[in-house]
């Protein structure tokens, strides 16, 4: 295919490729999926931080406490008792990821002892849920809540952990807020769960916006407030981490030791405590690249870990894909400019996403993201649709080939050729050195005076098709029927070594259907004969004739010696073959000397011989 059509083809696929940002979410499921392996494969190699430990209400705990603090929720004075236990070992913070919405009306002393060890130790975060912009007055302004709580607006906004852009108090955010808990004790941050369209989480808050207020979630407020840097934008990408679920160190809820009055072990000293739960019967379980079930304090747990330390996934810029996906197009028209088939372009682009795969395997070690299914599914698109055209082109060469040859050749013949590659450009206009045979009815003259035409062209064409057939099944090539004579040649379009053997076996052969045609044609064939004149030499084999009509036959004087050979039959014999035939079939033919012959157009005389059969030793 030429280069030209083969632009013209990629520019559809560039286009769309272009275009396909501006329709968000189109191609966004495969390449998360893409994403997601590429994500897990990298996990191992990140080994979760060691300072940040889980405190895990696990099935073991929640079985082991039954008897202590009931079912599940228990009091809260025992989350108030763990609360003291752990802030005596000095830990860096103590996050919980249980949201304590409303108050116990059956057990409110356990509610104020929590809420009083709350007080007591300011380091505690609480998480709240940012649900959506009020849209009517059930839902109070910032300036009423702060009023309803006796603080002002910006001490609303810090333990709500709110930061203005632009927004007042009279904005509406509709929050699940920890009711339970004493506002003095709010330090608070969003947990909203962040899914994309097919229901997996592979991102965290940092902020949402609403309103002119912007709502940070608890692990961006967390980091901030511990002297941490965030990245820009309103989310991360997680880079998730070697062991999965279980990525980070958990300690059994019911393990830890709550009566402690000292520092036991240090086991929680300057370290990042998070109180969550892992156990299935809680409910409290997300769908991530890494598991369908994932807890989600172990997902809280990653987002800390990714902005503590700066882990979090960088997102190539909105024009990689397309600008990718044209690179890759230009480079398949580029590397296969000198012509192409649909298996050598397949390679190629099976070639190039092994590339494109490495090469987004490599960034995720500098952690970033590349697109990969976007820029190789326009590029697959367009090897597609050049295989198509290859094989569409391809087909029409076979048919032009096998319709400009079928008349000339053997069926097998003209099928090898098709497989070939050969075309009519290929094989027009070339020199070849062949063996060219002139076959002439004697007497039909006289024979057509005496039989009506229909006779005559019925018998013609019988006599013809068993002719061909000969000159075919010896891989003769039929030049054309001149009246009543016939001219073939052998040695091309294919090169033939054997060619005078050949043409001498097929010359002997139809003397032998002469024969038999003449009796099977009964008194009418009584007078039939014909004479066979054979050379081998140089010639000229190609197209030749006018716009509207063209032959492919040899010229040259080759074929002008083999026709007067041919016409020295009616004296000398019914076979006649010159001496470079002769000298071509080698020893495989008996042949009788039938002298030097005057023909026109020639100063020398020509020898010739009369072939008679193959030797039995040949």
């Amino acid at each position: 295919m030429k280069a030209s059509r083969k632009l013209l083809l990629a520019l559809p696929f560039a286009v769309m490729a272009l275009l396909e940002p501006l329709v968000p979410g189109l191609l966004s499921a495969l390449e998360n999926r893409a994403a997601d392996h590429l994500v897990r494969m990298h996990a191992t190699r990140h080994v979760a931080d060691d300072d940040i430990v889980i405190v895990d209400i696990d099935e073991a705990s929640l079985a082991r406490m039954a008897e202590e603090a009931g079912r599940w929720p228990w009091p809260r004075s025992v989350h108030g008792d763990l609360v003291a236990a752990l802030a005596r070992q000095r830990p860096r913070a103590i996050v919980f990821d249980i949201q304590f919405i409303d108050r116990d009306r059956y057990r409110p002393d356990a509610d104020a002892h929590f809420n009083e060890v709350l007080r007591a130790n300011p380091g505690i975060y609480l998480p709240h849920h940012f649900v959506g912009p009020g849209v009517d007055e059930t839902v109070p302004t910032l300036g009423q809540l702060a009023g309803a709580l006796g603080i002002s607006l910006d001490a609303l906004a810090d333990r709500l952990g709110l930061t203005a852009a632009g927004g007042g108090d009279d904005a509406r955010l509709q929050l699940l807020l920890p009711g339970a808990i004493d506002p003095v004790a709010w330090r608070l941050g969003a947990i909203n769960y962040l899914e994309d369209d097919d229901g997996i989480g592979r991102s965290y808050h940092l902020y949402q916006q609403s309103q002119g207020w912007r709502i940070r979630s608890l692990p961006a407020r967390l980091v901030e407030e511990l002297g941490g840097t965030l990245p820009e934008g309103d989310r991360v990408r997680l880079q998730w981490l070697r062991g999965g679920t279980r990525a980070f160190h958990h300690v059994p809820y019911a393990d830890v030791d709550r009566d402690a009055t000292g520092v036991v072990d240090g086991e929680f000293t300057d370290r990042i405590v998070i109180i969550g739960s892992t156990a299935t019967g809680l409910h409290d379980l997300r769908h991530t690249p890494i598991a369908g079930l994932h807890p989600a304090v172990e997902i809280l747990a990653t987002a800390i870990d990714n902005l503590k330390n700066g882990r979090q996934l960088n997102l190539a810029p909105a024009a990689t894909a397309p600008g990718t996906a044209v690179a890759l197009i230009l480079a398949v028209v580029l590397l296969t400019r000198r012509g192409s088939t649909p298996l050598r372009s397949a390679g190629l682009a099976l070639g190039l996403s092994v590339v494109a795969y490495g090469i987004a395997h490599l960034a995720l070690f500098g952690q970033w993201l590349l697109p990969l299914v976007r820029p190789l599914l326009f590029t697959w698109g367009f090897v597609a649709a050049t295989a198509l055209d290859d094989y569409l082109l391809e087909r029409r060469r076979r048919q032009q080939t096998a319709a400009a040859f079928s008349r000339f050749l053997d069926p097998r013949v003209v099928s090898q050729l098709v497989d070939d590659g050969a075309t009519r450009q290929t094989l027009d206009g070339q020199g070849h050195e062949i063996t060219v045979l002139f076959s002439d009815i004697r007497g039909f003259t006289t024979l057509s005076e005496q039989h009506p035409p229909a006779v005559i062209v019925g018998l013609l064409n019988d006599y013809f098709s068993r002719q061909v057939e000969v000159i075919f099944r010896h891989g003769g090539t039929l030049d054309k029927f001149i009246g009543d004579a016939i001219m073939a040649f052998w040695g091309a379009p294919s090169p033939d070594p054997d060619q005078a053997r050949n043409a001498i076996d097929a010359a002997l052969e139809m003397t032998e259907v002469l024969e038999a045609f003449k009796r099977e044609a009964g008194e009418i064939g009584a007078h039939f004969d014909i004479g066979i004149g054979l050379h081998t030499g140089p010639a000229i084999v190609g197209f030749i004739g006018s716009e509207q009509r063209q032959d492919y036959t040899a010229i040259g004087d080759t074929v002008n010696l083999a026709s007067r050979i041919e016409g020295l039959t009616k004296e000398h014999g019914r076979v006649l073959v010159s001496a470079e035939t002769r000298t071509r079939s080698g020893d495989v033919f008996d042949f009788a000397h039938s002298g030097s012959y005057k023909v026109k157009g020639r100063s020398a005389e020509v020898e010739l011989y009369v072939p008679s059969r193959r030797r039995t030793d040949a």
